[in-house]
């Protein structure tokens, strides 16, 4: 049986700074931001947008009927989450209108939370054929105004059906996998912004692929001229290129040349978003399927999962026949297309709106969100989510 990714969508913010302006505001040279990091605009999330909006907005996008009536377990992947008890899947679960019957969960493990909910989706549907699981990625990356960091923030969400038979890419059975506890990047309780030794992550991402992929090709007997493309988690475009080039020797160079042009394509969607988290590496696969125009069906694809602390994973799935007639190619380019540029000003001021933490009351001014499920303010404690299409 067949088991894999059936619907695949994203969400982003409706706002947008563009990184040459952000570099001028900073003085720093623009070229560092968009060549040597790789990123040409960041999104930014407005007050009205959380991580549970962010979600919600981006399967509402990709979801019928059926798949409401079918959904039986939703997997929240996410390292800002909104409730130290609650998940954010039972937010989503219900402003989505799915079946009562389902289990809705939060994991958390940095940027490696969507595929440790593909992983265990993959075992659910193994159970239960006739099952589909929601599982999404969802972040808002905050460093700080004038950090080191703050050209790597970013704000989206992706939302994927897991299903069996499933219409766009079959995930295959082997993968590899590392664990080791390690201090590149973290965020506790009582911060509401991450720490991080960039230099130290960095090593640390090109290490944990160097060392999944020599498992994964001792495990599968697979080396790198088996693969029309690779995707890669993307806190910034040129992290994922760093390490491709570390095993871009072991291919010859026909396809060393078709490996860096999907690579490329693979970053479109990223370069303009920023980093999400825990929906990077999806982001991702996203930008390979709607914008390379090189893929078959038929074409194995890699995907290299890397979340912070550290947990890696090499994983792979087949395109399968016609997937191009399932993607969201066009309601994505309005997604784009829609999105207002802000000042830096602007952008500074919406950074450093924020939620109250000391119970207030509060509501905010959604009249210029875009976006149908957004957060319209807080009450006794508990935020107060719309959905505008119900």
């Amino acid at each position: 049986m067949k088991i894999g990714v059936d619907k695949i969508g994203f969400y982003a913010p409706h706002l947008y700074v563009d990184m040459n302006k952000l570099a001028v505001a900073r003085n720093v040279e623009p070229e560092k931001f968009t060549i040597g990091i790789g990123q040409e605009k960041m999104a930014v999330a407005p007050i009205t947008q959380d991580p549970v909006t962010l979600a919600a907005n981006a399967a509402l996008t990709i979801l019928d009927d059926e798949d409401k009536e079918k959904i039986d377990f939703v997997i929240f992947g996410t390292e800002s989450g909104i409730d130290n008890s609650k998940s954010a899947a039972v937010y989503v679960h219900q402003l989505l209108g799915l079946n009562p019957n389902a289990r809705s969960i939060e994991v958390k493990q940095a940027c490696y939370g969507a595929t440790a909910g593909i992983q265990m989706a993959k075992g659910h549907i193994a159970l239960n054929p006739e099952s589909r699981v929601l599982v999404l990625g969802s972040d808002i990356a905050r460093y700080g105004l004038n950090t080191s960091g703050e050209s790597t923030q970013g704000a989206g969400a992706v939302a994927m059906v897991i299903s069996a038979d499933p219409k766009i890419l079959a995930l295959e059975d082997k993968s590899a996998y590392l664990t080791a506890d390690i201090m590149d990047f973290w965020r506790p309780v009582y911060s509401d912004k991450a720490f991080v030794d960039g230099k130290f992550s960095n090593e640390q991402y090109i290490h944990f692929f160097n060392t999944v992929w020599e498992q994964y090709k001792a495990k599968s007997d697979l080396g790198l001229n088996d693969f029309e493309a690779i995707c890669f988690h993307l806190p910034y475009t040129k992290m994922g290129l760093k390490a491709l080039r570390t095993v871009l020797e072991e291919a010859d160079e026909a396809d060393q040349e078709r490996l860096l042009a999907n690579y490329k394509s693979s970053t479109m969607y990223n370069r303009n978003v920023g980093n999400i988290y825990t929906g990077s590496l999806y982001l991702s696969l996203v930008s390979l399927l709607e914008q390379s125009d090189q893929l078959k069906d038929g074409a194995r694809i890699g995907l290299y999962s890397y979340g912070s602390g550290a947990v890696g994973e090499f994983f792979t799935g087949i395109l399968q026949p016609n997937y191009r007639e399932y993607l969201q190619a066009k309601s994505h380019a309005e997604l784009f297309a829609a999105r207002t540029e802000v000042s830096i000003e602007e952008y500074e001021a919406v950074f450093q709106e924020t939620v109250p933490v000391d119970g207030s009351t509060v509501e905010f001014d959604a009249t210029k969100d875009t976006a149908a499920i957004y957060l319209a303010g807080i009450k006794d404690n508990m935020r107060q989510y719309v959905n505008k299409s119900n």
